[in-house]
């Protein structure tokens, strides 16, 4: 039973958390090379938060917002 958990462990430690550790290691040696994939999710969340805004916009300057209280079964 006991090589049943180390297997666990070495499966989490070698494959799963891989990427984890090449990041810890190159980030002593190299910190914008370790934070580059954090500001790509940042930039891809800024770009997802403007297009929404601007599609929110879009949608209620046409009238195609129904703002009225009523508008869903379930509040009359």
């Amino acid at each position: 039973m006991k090589a049943f958990f180390e297997g666990i462990q070495w499966l989490f430690e070698n494959i799963f958390f891989a990427l984890h550790n090449f990041l810890r290691h190159l980030e002593l040696k190299h910190w914008f090379g370790a934070n580059t994939i954090n500001w790509i999710f940042m930039a891809i969340c800024a770009v997802a938060i403007v297009y929404w805004c601007l599609q929110l916009k879009s949608h209620q300057d046409s009238g195609e917002e129904n703002q009225d209280t009523t508008a869903h079964s379930f509040l009359k």
